[in-house]
């Protein structure tokens, strides 16, 4: 039988209610704070069981739970509450329950005074009775073994039983004499219980009583309000009585210390007052969870009446404890219990609560990532919802993260955050084509397709085709901007392009001037590879595409009639373009294609001429007619950079533009410098100019023309005595001035032409000291060199007969010739001089080598 869990309700914080009451489950808090726990309602058996009995007590071990009744019944339930097995104890009440670590032994006690301890498996075991009610027994956690077959029971005293060698129980009293003993926790070697009077704790190994913790408020009594203990680990112990809490170290005593004290002390390490009665107590990792039994007053009747239990995490401290969590728990017949009527049991090792009244078993458990994510989905927190989703996808059971991202798209649709939902899409829906098709009908119906549109899958994953006509053709009707946006960035083979393309032109004949839809069209056009369509409209629209279309398809064929369309366009573009691909259209049909438009004629033969000056030489005559037309500033450039125009034709031109700088480039080119350097002086009165032409020339009869033209004009004088001085000597001119005639700045000339001439005797003088200093110096490095030794062997050969320059036989006198240039020859090699005893290197002389080929003969 399958499990049957409940959703159980929790009241974050407890309302005020009336004794009367008899609902029983109450609504969830809307606080905006996640809940630490969730609470179920163990049914099933359990639900059959308290219908005709009522629970007394329940143990919790990790495969299964054992609960007592009122009615002397122990039953065995599985963790999901479905009985296993039963046991009639007793006719009275089962008082405690106590299973070892193992599970296979348990110890059982009930009101009548019965106490077993038996094998749940063998039934073997001892079987007790005695003349009091037993009101608690505890196993040792390690019964299963031989050597631990140990346990306790606490009535109005506490006995240790003990089996012998022989299978015999032995007892022993711990302790008496401080009342009934209500509780006891064996862990390790310790046992802690309590009775009226507090707690103790009992060293089972050293056989010794370690501490007595007393009890806090005297004035509760101790059956209505039992004590709760817990351990921490094997040396904390935790206790809760009334409304006080008490956490005990167990620590060893310093050996100098023994003497007759326990070889243990316990240490009280926190200690903190609740607010209301305690009635359970556990461990929550290093937290505690608490429950308590409440009481409240009616403000009404002004009567006291029995709440909601409240389970509660705290954080504790020294001194105080921090509040982390606290629900109100709707038990069965909570109206009517009393602080002894709860119980709060754990497993070890787990996280799991089950909170035991007469009529109810609550189990409490920490909230999991899907808990989280129905919290936030509860609360309409979709996006944190996602993330959690997303980071704990491997631990969520109940939710799906596509789910999630569903809900969330359809929650941000509603409030209107359009954009929003659709970017969420392409992360959420991903490559489910068949969500992506519901999501965009969704987002046509509330009329939003303009924002799904740009995140719509268009790369390798597709939706159907009808779904981005649909698209299309709703912007086609209500935006035009995004139609053609669309068109621009989607791939043509998304969409049927020729039923696209009939649509647009309907829309066309109505607005055959919109400028947008003509360049969506012309998009079209380009996708269904009816290029020479596009690029008409592209060069009616004289749209920048079109130079793209033309490269990328090769449309040059389709130009060669354009290339005015294309030039009045953009002239750099389309003249770039024509010249790069000459192959494709040659500049003779450019130049005749644009023949009766000259101005766009020189824009594209002036680009030619920057590129080679000489592919376009049979224009070059019609060329200076073109600049003289429409570019002037370049005229010049272009006939000093050309040796293909005729220079007749140009100076005819110049002459009758009167363009005097081209005309004097021209006669100067032409030989005609006289008559260059008279239209400079006469045209232009330019006396620098005429000097730098002088200059340029470097010509005598030049300068003389110069000085005869400025003889009487002080003005060119002037000018003529500043520049001339290293090219004319200076007294030449001043002995033609006449006496009498003014000229400005006539002091300041002399004494520019002074320094001038100071200058260059200092640079002469200069320069002869280098000369000097670097010939001397040359001259001692090769008499250096030529003073150094040369080493002769007999690897070193003749120049003259090619033999071994020395002689095979030592005792013949050695007859060798050393030049200063390192050649050697036999004495007898060189030719006889009569007129010199100096002979010269026959090698370096034939060279017309200079010093060092000669050797003075000795």
């Amino acid at each position: 039988m399958m499990a049957e869990t409940q959703a159980f309700p929790v009241a974050r914080e407890q309302a005020e209610e009336s004794p009367d009451e008899s609902n029983e489950e109450s609504e969830e808090d809307d606080s905006d704070e996640e809940p630490k726990l969730k609470y179920e309602r163990l049914s099933n058996g359990v639900s059959d069981i308290l219908q005709e009995d009522a629970a007394s007590c329940m143990t919790v071990h990790e495969k299964f739970l054992a609960l007592g009744t009122h009615n002397g019944k122990v039953y065995l339930l599985d963790i999901q509450g479905n009985m296993t097995q039963k046991f009639d104890i007793s006719s009275v009440k089962i008082n405690q329950i106590s299973l070892d670590d193992s599970g296979e032994n348990v110890g059982i006690c009930s009101e009548d005074g019965k106490v077993q301890v038996f094998g749940l498996y063998s039934r073997e075991g001892l079987h007790e009775i005695f003349d009091c009610p037993i009101k608690i027994v505890a196993v040792h956690p390690q019964f299963a073994k031989s050597n631990c077959k140990q346990f306790v029971t606490g009535g109005n005293k506490l006995l240790l039983y003990e089996r012998t060698w022989l299978n015999r129980w032995k007892t022993t009293v711990l302790h008496e004499g401080e009342g009934n003993i209500t509780n006891i926790k064996w862990r390790g070697n310790l046992i802690a219980w309590a009775n009226n009077m507090g707690v103790k704790i009992y060293d089972i190994m050293t056989r010794q009583r370690i501490t007595n913790v007393p009890r806090g408020d005297t004035s509760l009594r101790p059956d209505m309000y039992p004590c709760s203990l817990f351990w921490k680990d094997n040396l904390t112990l935790v206790v809760g009585w009334g409304k006080s809490v008490k956490v005990c170290s167990v620590k060893e005593r310093h050996a100098s210390e023994v003497r007759d004290l326990p070889s243990r002390y316990v240490e009280i390490v926190s200690q903190f007052d609740t607010e209301f009665f305690i009635s359970g107590i556990a461990p929550l990792c290093d937290q505690f969870v608490m429950l308590f039994y409440v009481k409240e007053t009616s403000d009404q009747k002004n009567k006291v009446f029995c709440a909601r239990p409240r389970f509660d995490i705290i954080q504790p401290h020294p001194d105080s404890y921090e509040e982390v969590s606290s629900d109100a728990i709707t038990v069965r017949g909570f109206q009517e219990n009393e602080c002894r009527d709860y119980r709060l049991e754990y497993a070890e090792g787990e996280s799991l609560f089950y909170i035991i009244s007469p009529r109810d078993v609550v189990l409490a458990k920490e909230r999991d990532q899907d808990d989280h994510i129905d919290w936030l989905l509860g609360r309409k927190k979709y996006e944190e919802a996602l993330m959690a989703a997303e980071i704990s996808q491997k631990n969520i059971k109940r939710h799906d993260i596509q789910d999630i991202g569903i809900a969330y798209i359809a929650h941000l649709l509603e409030k209107g955050a359009y954009d929003t939902a659709a970017r969420k899409c392409q992360k959420i829906l991903g490559k489910n084509m068949k969500l992506w098709e519901e999501e965009v009908i969704r987002f046509k119906k509330i009329g939003q397709l303009k924002a799904i549109s740009r995140y719509i899958p268009r790369g390798d994953l597709r939706l159907k085709p009808v779904i981005y006509e649909m698209i299309l053709d709703e912007f086609l009707k209500t935006d035009h901007e995004s139609f053609a946006t669309l068109i621009r960035e989607w791939p043509g083979d998304l969409y049927n392009g020729k039923s696209i393309a009939k649509a647009l032109k309907g829309y066309l004949s109505r607005y055959p001037e919109n400028r947008t839809l003509l360049e969506a069209l012309a998009e079209l056009y380009t996708y269904d590879q009816r290029y020479d369509q596009a690029l008409e409209i592209y060069l009616t629209l004289r749209n920048k595409e079109a130079f793209e279309l033309i490269h990328k398809h090769d449309l040059f064929s389709s130009i060669k009639d354009k290339i005015v369309l294309l030039m009045d366009f953009d002239k750099e573009k389309a003249v770039d373009m024509l010249l790069d691909n000459e192959d494709k259209i040659s500049i003779d049909k450019v130049v005749e294609e644009l023949a009766h438009r000259p101005e766009l004629q020189h824009v594209f033969l002036h680009k030619l001429f920057k590129r080679d000056h000489h592919r376009g030489q049979k224009y070059h005559e019609k060329q200076i007619h073109l600049y003289a037309e429409y570019d002037r500033p370049n005229l010049l450039p272009f006939l000093r950079d050309s040796i293909h125009c005729p220079l007749e034709k140009a100076l005819e031109i110049c002459h009758q533009r009167n363009f005097v700088e081209e005309t004097v480039f021209l006669l100067s080119r032409m030989g005609n410098s006289r008559k260059a350097l008279q239209m400079i002086m006469e045209e232009l009165h330019n006396v620098d100019k005429a000097i730098e032409f002088a200059k340029e020339q470097d010509d005598s009869e030049l300068w003389e023309d110069l000085i005869l033209y400025s003889i009487d004009k002080p003005k060119f004088i002037n000018g003529l005595l500043n520049n001339i001085g290293t090219h004319v000597d200076p007294i030449l001119l001043i002995h033609r001035i006449k006496e009498g005639m003014e000229i400005p700045n006539l002091r300041d000339s002399l004494v520019k032409i002074l320094q001038d001439y100071n200058l260059q005797i200092l640079l002469r003088e200069g320069c002869k000291k280098i000369l000097v200093s670097d010939s001397l110096s040359l001259l001692k490095k090769m008499h250096k060199t030529q003073s150094k030794a040369i080493l002769v062997d007999d690897e070193k050969i003749c120049e003259a007969c090619l033999s071994s320059i020395l002689p095979s036989d030592s005792s013949k006198p050695l007859g060798v010739v050393v030049f200063n240039c390192r050649h050697m020859f036999h004495r007898e090699c060189l030719p006889v001089t009569t007129s010199t005893p100096v002979h010269f290197c026959n090698i370096c002389s034939a060279k017309h080598r200079g010093p060092g080929s000669a050797i003075l003969d000795s």
